[in-house]
């Protein structure tokens, strides 16, 4: 049986921090005392609620009431009180747009190494950090949350941070001797509980030594394994909880950032807090229940359902604050992360950080300034003004279809005049005595101010029904390259909105989730990525990678952005017909991307099941059964070399038989000049030169031999 227990902190660190912070006094005289730091705290969180709470939150409350189409406050009785959806259709036609630029793919992100030592461990990072985003946690309801917030009410957050876990392990053992349960008490990690210990026999006394025996024992034990488990958890920041110093530009560089939250004792105590540390806290006032913006979300939220008898969830305000002070004394202001509680500010925690763990969304930021504008801003006014339209012509309708009556007092039944049954009677003295007052319907010449408005809307948001495909017969009406001008010009401004979003809070979100796993993560992990187990340790990987942000912006449409990547494939793979599989330009790795690419813009996130990835794959191995046609090669290779060995034979046995042939002429040769020699000495007295005569005979003899080695020669080049 496996379980994970939640502890954001442990006891155990809460005292080390608590010890390391009063050291740190002891040590340094110039350091800030609890009391000074406690104040300062406490006037940058009040000044940070006054702005947000009386400056920020009221405009938001008013957008999220126009988002979800409620009255103005100015409705009469008997008129119309239609309202306009504007702001809930704008913010709708945009949010497909987004979430598919950012979860298109699985690599939306990916980090770049900063040299070529990184190389491989930026890969693995982006894989794990994307795994991270979208399997230990869920990246896209969390993205959809803080957009939504971003196109709603100015600002989405998107809070990150290192949660510690332990995952324990539960067996129950039965029936263990002394040596196994010895060894299980070697294991660090292991938390043995005996439940029950038997002897084997009856104790005895040694009759030689008389010493008592005590027999073996079983065991009947519990073990618990206790490993650290932590995760890097992502979560969209309800907008009224983030606080923000009034004069901050941006996160990274404000003075002050918070995150408040109403929790109970019972979340501070398994946070790893003290109990006598949290029991004397003040129980939280109203300001979260009442505060403007979280009411009108949830208008369903009452003072009395936080009433409880139970101390244990009993609520509290618990206050995440990121500020920079001069805390050690040095003159030099640090980001410190000091957690207070209560009204009163109790700080529970005081650590040095390096940056808070926020990320924000803006989608038209305000040079300067923080809090930029949302499309509601843009399009709230809009609303109003055609829900007015819109109300005006259909009461004009109405009265034209139900016009009033003018009747002589006392001369008709007031009861039958304001009946509306259709077909039901009116009595009257005489005829006569009822007129109707026809009111004509008016409402036509408001028609093309509803147009104007829509134009104007259009303008400031790029939204129109033609760039959403709604009107068909707008569309129908133009020219394709009118169509394409109409699309395009609407995308211009959701590109613009992804742009921001990406160089903004997914760049910073994505390097507190590297920062987070290489500072916290202390031991391997195996994940499944790109379709395999490996085991990630991010312990080696450089901090300070840049990221970048793998969207396809500012391309045109899907159908363009297909057209493009057909075209840009049917050119790799021309370069690589041309100048081999290996070339300068391009390889088959550039071509299994543009293929990827086209399958995420088809609409399959997963191209793991189209597509294989170039660099995992393996040639597979030589088959050791002999090919039949590599056997023919080698006997006809055979067959030639042996006809060439006969042939080589025979010219030799030719030329040894011609020198044989040559040898006994030569010595017939011989004989008969010796012969002739004596004869021509005994019949004519002349002395012949016989050596001379040999001589020239063996040099013919050279000549011959000479011949021969030339048609063995030709014979061998033939062959």
């Amino acid at each position: 049986m496996a379980s994970k227990i939640n502890n954001r902190g442990h006891k155990m660190d809460y005292e080390m921090d608590k010890m390391a912070s009063d050291l740190e006094a002891e040590m340094n005289p110039d350091a800030m005392d609890e009391v000074e730091l406690q104040g300062i705290v406490g006037r940058e969180l009040e000044d940070a609620i006054d702005y947000v709470d009386n400056y920020i939150s009221p405009a938001r409350s008013l957008a999220t009431k126009y988002y979800r189409g409620e009255p103005f406050g100015n409705e009469e009785d008997g008129r119309s009180q239609v309202v306009s959806m504007d702001v809930r259709d704008t913010v709708n036609a945009v949010m497909p747009s987004l979430m598919r630029v950012f979860h298109g793919s699985d690599e939306s992100v990916s980090y770049i190494p900063t040299g070529p030592e990184d190389v491989e461990a930026a890969q693995q990072a982006t894989d794990y950090a994307n795994f991270i985003m979208n399997g230990d946690n869920n990246g896209f309801l969390v993205m959809q949350a803080a957009f939504k917030d971003a196109l709603i009410r100015k600002v989405g957050i998107i809070k990150c941070f290192w949660e510690d876990k332990t995952e324990v392990e539960t067996y129950n053992l039965t029936g263990l001797d002394d040596a196994a349960l010895a060894a299980l008490a070697a294991e660090t990690d292991a938390q043995i509980t005996v439940q029950k210990s038997e002897m084997i026999g009856e104790p005895q006394i040694d009759p030689q030594t008389g010493e008592f025996i005590i027999p073996p024992q079983i065991h009947d034990v519990t073990v618990q394994y206790v490993r650290p488990d932590g995760r890097v958890q992502v979560e969209a920041v309800p907008p009224e909880e983030f606080l923000i110093s009034r004069e901050a530009k941006d996160i990274e560089t404000a003075n002050y950032v918070a995150h408040r939250r109403i929790i109970t004792v019972s979340e501070l105590i398994a946070m790893g807090y003290r109990e006598e540390d949290v029991e004397g806290l003040a129980s939280a006032n109203d300001d979260m229940n009442t505060n403007v913006e979280r009411r009108t979300r949830n208008p369903a939220l009452t003072n009395e359902m936080n009433a409880r008898n139970d101390d244990a969830m009993r609520k509290v305000l618990y206050v995440e604050n990121y500020i920079r002070v001069d805390f050690d004394g040095d003159g030099i202001a640090e980001l410190r992360k000091i957690c207070t509680a209560g009204d009163g500010n109790k700080i529970l925690h005081n650590d040095a950080v390096t940056m808070p763990p926020f990320a924000s969304f803006c989608p038209e930021m305000e040079a300067h300034d923080f809090y930029g504008s949302s499309l509601a801003d843009a399009v709230m006014d809009v609303q109003r003004i055609k829900s007015n339209i819109m109300r005006n012509t259909l009461d004009s309708l109405s009265q034209s279809i139900n016009p009033r009556l003018a009747i002589v007092e006392g001369m008709v039944n007031l009861e039958d005049c304001l009946s509306t049954e259709n077909g039901a009677i009116i009595r009257q003295r005489s005829p006569g005595q009822i007129t109707p007052m026809s009111i004509p319907f008016v409402g036509q010449s408001a028609f093309p101010v509803l147009q104007y408005m829509d134009d104007v809307k259009e303008a400031r948001t790029g939204i129109s029904k033609a760039s959403m495909g709604l009107d068909a017969s707008a569309l129908q009406s133009s020219t394709a390259g009118a169509v394409n001008a109409t699309v395009a010009a609407a995308q211009q401004h959701m590109e613009l909105i992804a742009r921001v979003f990406a160089e903004t809070g997914m760049k910073n979100l994505f390097k507190l989730i590297l920062h987070l796993i290489t500072t916290h993560q202390d031991q391997p992990r195996m994940v499944r990525l790109r379709n395999k187990f490996v085991p990630i340790d991010p312990r080696a990987w450089n901090a300070d990678m840049d990221v970048s942000v793998n969207v396809a912006l500012g391309r045109g449409t899907d159908t363009e952005r297909m057209m493009m990547m057909r075209q840009i494939g049917e050119m790799q793979k021309e370069a690589m017909a041309t100048m081999g599989q290996v070339n300068p330009l391009t390889d088959i790795s550039k071509l299994s991307n543009t293929l990827k690419s086209m399958t995420e813009l088809a609409g399959f996130k997963d191209t793991s099941q189209f597509w294989s990835d170039p660099a995992a794959f393996k040639p597979p191995p030589k088959d050791d059964k002999p090919d039949i046609n590599e056997q023919l090669i080698q006997v006809q290779i055979q067959q030639i070399q042996a006809d060439m060995q006969k042939k080589a034979a025979e010219l030799q046995l030719k030329r040894e038989k011609m020198l044989m042939d040559d040898d006994r002429e030569r010595d017939k040769l011989e004989a008969d000049l010796y012969v002739k020699a004596e004869e021509m000495q005994a019949k004519y007295g002349t002395q012949m030169n016989v050596e001379r005569i040999r001589g020239e005979m063996a040099i013919n003899r050279e000549v011959m031999k000479g011949q021969a080695d030339v048609i063995r020669e030709g014979i061998r080049d033939e062959v």
